[in-house]
């Protein structure tokens, strides 16, 4: 099914798009024509345009105002913010506003003079509220993160189950859109909300850009170690350069504990549950929206609503409680279609911290299909299956295709359903000081495991391969235990005294130095240590690859943005988002009409910032 033209129209001229992404152009149609629909898009699958089209094209066409319901402030103002960016007359109604400031909305709606309203699940099944909107033209009612109704959901939100309520005073399609819904939770949406024969769609759950592993870890340490070699791997350590990462813990206790050895192994990382105060959890997250914090460790309380566009790791200290939370949480990774890593620590013991978290909440039946839930998360973890399919498949996706990047796919005997292995102590004094003179005399590139054989006198294949067995310290440790020696490694890469590097095949190295394709060891330069932090280049323009900035244009660009977020109290990507950057630097527009054919402006933000985008084109093109 096509969009009509109007919403062509519409998608093109206020929202800057050349067109629909798949299943957006399905669900506008459903809904212009009157239809219920239930849209199940993957995270970043643009779940917004499908509601947010037709509101505009409704709106001015003289039908009324879109009702969007939404289970958070933040979320709201964001969404509220976005649109009137682009020139959409968006209102929201929230306990954070003052009585003022709520009379304002209400009477802007009664006036028919707002295109779209966001509440809450909450003021939405208000009597009040409820006879307010049979007042008023409503074009469409959008049910924003409708997963939260079904109580086999991983957000179940009781509000949501009155939902169906609103159709006793508004005659108007109804629209349920969430991230992540298998079947079952599916079919609870559409029985919960009363949808009457709802064209349904559903995405890709395939993620390309994304390459899923699992490490199986009992101890604290270790999981630790884990994090620290994916976050040095990723390039996070200082502020400058571009990239982020989430961590998810499963507790608040933990999710501290975890900043805090981040911090003190050298990573800018802060940490956001909703055990902190409303200011704590602003700040955190403006501290890791402005680049300030690279790491953000995190509850799932840091969750609905997240849109950072160049989050290239998301790493799961703890397993959460099902393969719905873990893929939406994991799905924020690599927004913006560049490569990213999902990396899963599992152990036995998570799903007993779960089932204490989750406790005897709902009746035999729903802790019987948490007991499956559960029992889901295990299997993704143990089973040497494609990640990607396991995860496609769990929301009725059997036919998608190995993604050949998973550590199953890549690695595959070193993947297996294994039971977890006891976690070694390190080893301390003579032996420690062994393990750090080898790793100072490495001529190449080993893994910890491999050296650890090397250390215990093995000659193995690896070991003759890796050019070990001329080691001066080849068998010096026959007596240790190799788990031992792995562990050993592991604690002095979190003391920062030897450095993991590599994603695939990790490597380990002394920190403070590079081993030269010759072989040989050699200090780190000031150059190397300057294109290691992401520092600009000087007189080569480059700022930062993977898809990043590229120029000092696309700095001076994101400069202005970051600038322009500040002074309108919005997030960056608001103004405009990096893949406009990269369009404005290869096109170099000299007028508004140019400006007009960049993919992702549209006429309002051009007649906003495009003055001050010109200023900044013109003045690298006649410098």
């Amino acid at each position: 099914m096509a969009a009509p033209d109007g919403a062509g129209a519409v998608v093109r001229g206020v929202f800057g798009h050349a067109g629909f992404r798949a299943g957006q152009g399905d669900a506008v149609a459903a809904v212009l024509a009157g239809k219920d629909a239930l849209v199940v898009l993957p995270t970043g699958g643009g779940k917004s345009l499908c509601y947010q089209v037709p509101a505009v094209v409704n709106a001015r066409r003289g039908g009324g105002t879109a009702l969007v319901v939404s289970p958070l402030i933040a979320l709201m103002e964001d969404q509220v913010a976005a649109l009137r960016g682009r020139g959409v007359v968006a209102a929201a109604l929230n306990s954070h506003q003052d009585e003022d400031a709520q009379r304002e909305v209400i009477d802007a709606l009664l006036a028919g003079q707002l295109e779209v309203l966001y509440v809450s699940p909450e003021r939405a099944v208000l009597p009040g509220f409820k006879r307010l909107l049979a007042r008023v033209a409503i074009s469409l009612v959008a049910i924003d993160e409708a997963h939260c109704v079904s109580q086999w959901g991983h957000d179940f939100r009781p509000e949501y189950l009155r939902l169906a309520e609103l159709r006793e005073v508004v005659v108007a399609p109804m629209i349920a859109l969430t991230a992540t819904a298998t079947p079952v939770v599916m079919a609870e949406m559409a029985r919960a909300l009363a949808l009457v024969s709802p064209t349904t769609v559903i995405g890709d759950f395939a993620r390309p850009n994304l390459r899923f592993s699992v490490q199986h870890h009992r101890a604290d340490d270790d999981r630790l170690a884990a994090v620290v070699g994916a976050c040095e791997a990723a390039g996070l350590r200082g502020t400058g350069a571009g990239g982020r990462a989430i961590v998810y813990c499963s507790t608040r206790k933990k999710a501290e504990a975890v900043a805090e050895a981040l911090r003190q192994a050298g990573f800018a990382a802060g940490y956001y549950h909703a055990g902190r105060t409303a200011l704590a959890r602003e700040r955190a997250q403006r501290s890791f929206a402005g680049g300030r914090t690279r790491v953000l460790v995190a509850t799932s309380a840091f969750g609905m609503g997240i849109d950072y566009a160049d989050v290239r790791l998301v790493v799961h200290f703890q397993a959460p409680g099902s393969l719905e939370a873990y893929y939406q949480e994991a799905g924020r990774a690599g927004r913006d279609g560049e490569p990213a890593s999902c990396v899963l620590l599992f152990g036995a013991a998570d799903l007993m911290t779960q089932r204490r978290l989750q406790g005897e909440r709902g009746g035999a039946a729903v802790i019987e299909r948490r007991e499956q839930a559960l029992a889901a998360i295990d299997r993704y973890a143990r089973q040497a299956r494609c990640r990607q399919q396991v995860l496609c498949a769990h929301f009725g996706a059997t036919d998608a295709a190995a993604c050949a990047r998973c550590d199953v796919c890549t690695t595959p005997d070193a993947v297996s359903d294994r039971p977890i292995a006891v976690a070694a102590a390190a080893l301390d004094g003579d032996a420690r000081a062994t393990v750090l003179a080898a790793i100072g005399h490495l001529r190449r590139p080993v893994g910890a495991t491999t050296l650890a054989k090397a250390l215990r006198g093995s000659r193995a294949k690896t070991v003759d391969v890796a050019g070990l067995l001329d080691l001066p310290e080849h068998g010096a440790l026959a007596d240790a235990d190799e788990d031992a020696i792995v562990a050993t490694i592991a604690a002095l890469v979190r003391e920062r005294l030897v450095v993991r590097r590599g994603k695939k095949y990790p490597t380990i190295a002394l920190a403070g130095a590079e081993v030269a394709r010759s072989g040989l060891p050699r200090a780190a330069t000031p150059r190397m240590a300057t294109a290691r932090t992401g520092a600009p280049r000087a007189r080569t323009g480059l700022l930062r690859g993977r898809g990043g900035l590229t120029s000092e244009l696309a700095r001076d660009l994101d400069q202005l943005r970051r600038r322009l977020a500040r002074e309108l109290k919005w997030k960056a990507y608001m103004v405009y988002q990096e893949r406009v950057i990269a369009a404005l630097d290869a096109q170099r527009p000299r007028d508004k009409q140019a400006l007009l054919r960049v993919p992702g402006l549209g006429p309002a933000k051009v007649e906003r910032f495009g003055d001050q985008l010109l200023a900044v084109v013109r003045r690298h093109d006649d410098a």
